[in-house]
């Protein structure tokens, strides 16, 4: 009988690429993993394992072995959720990623109202870019992440996952309070075209947006200033070193000498939850839905329309409706 945990650790070497790595990802000690491995080959009366300079590589039986492995984990998987969903407890534990905005906007409210509802439930929370969330939740680390795109660039959805609407994220523009367009109530976003700007790390998701959109019309970006979070960008506008977009989910402290502009045709982000199509008949993936919208904060996002929005795709089972 082949072990579920030793399989588990050889489809995270041939994942990761080393032994090391798919300890990191299990939170297990490198001895661990091997252990397992060890174990699994005297089951299987199989090498699976090559010296490959300083890594190893698998060797077709691995290679054969993890084919089924990626199989019977998603079995095991797809078990525990119709489990769940039979008995409609929202139970046991779920791991949630989510990009920094989200995690300062949403993640707060969201997570205490969940342990207030479902005192039952472990929520782990961790910060992450969505280019790097998405890969997590389809390769099984991560039960579910809070993702983002804008509306005139849709984020491609990887196979195999589905998504809930959260919120639409309006964005303004953050100008030094002397730019000419400061007192405006509204700007065309080509009439900053030639302007230096502030944008977040350039391989960051929204790094990308600003380059493409400005280059839409006609605009070559001068980005001379990157920093992460909204609240360095602020206040770098607040010295007069450019301009930013400022999404109104991730709007903290205006500084005095900033003046923040509506856009006359408007951008806005869209705030997704995504998850993998074996646990969607997990109650916690549902009631975590629920629970990023209603943590939705008033006047600064526009929340989806109507719950069927949010839990479109999450299929009901008779004992998990909310």
């Amino acid at each position: 009988m082949l072990d579920l945990e030793r399989l588990r650790a050889l489809h995270s070497v041939a994942t990761y690429g080393s032994v090391s790595a798919a300890a990191d990802v299990l939170h297990v000690t490198t001895s661990a993993v091997s252990q397992q491995l060890a174990k699994l080959e005297r089951e299987t009366g199989q090498k699976l394992l090559e010296r490959n300079g300083r890594g190893v590589r698998l060797t077709d039986a691995a290679e054969l072995l993890v084919a089924h492995a990626e199989r019977i984990l998603s079995l095991v998987e797809q078990a525990q959720a119709d489990l769940e969903a039979h008995r409609g407890s929202v139970v046991g534990q779920l791991s949630i990623a989510a990009f920094p905005t989200a995690v300062r906007g949403l993640m707060p409210a969201a997570l205490r109202r969940l342990r207030g509802d479902h005192p039952d439930l472990r929520v782990l929370l961790r910060e992450e870019d969505p280019m790097r969330s998405m890969p997590l939740v389809s390769r099984g680390d991560l039960d579910m992440a809070v993702v983002q795109d804008w509306n005139n660039e849709p984020l491609p959805l990887p196979e195999g996952l589905h998504k809930g609407m959260i919120c639409h994220d309006i964005a303004d523009v953050a100008l030094p309070a002397g730019h000419p367009l400061a007192g405006r109530a509204a700007v065309e976003l080509r009439e900053l075209a030639g302007d230096t700007w502030i944008s977040s790390s350039p391989d960051s998701i929204c790094c990308d947006w600003l380059l493409r959109t400005l280059r839409a019309i006609d605009s070559e970006p001068r980005i001379d200033h990157m920093a992460y979070e909204f609240a360095t960008q602020l206040a770098l506008v607040s010295a007069g070193l450019g301009n930013t977009i400022l999404p109104r989910l991730g709007r903290c402290d205006v500084p005095p000498d900033v003046a923040v502009v509506p856009l006359a045709e408007p951008l806005s982000r869209r705030v997704y939850a995504l998850w993998r199509e074996e646990a969607a008949r997990r109650p916690a993936i549902r009631a975590a839905v629920t629970a990023l919208r209603a943590a939705v904060p008033a006047g600064e996002a526009v929340p989806a329309d109507g719950a069927a929005a949010v839990i479109a795709d999450v299929p009901r089972h008779p004992a998990a409706a909310l």
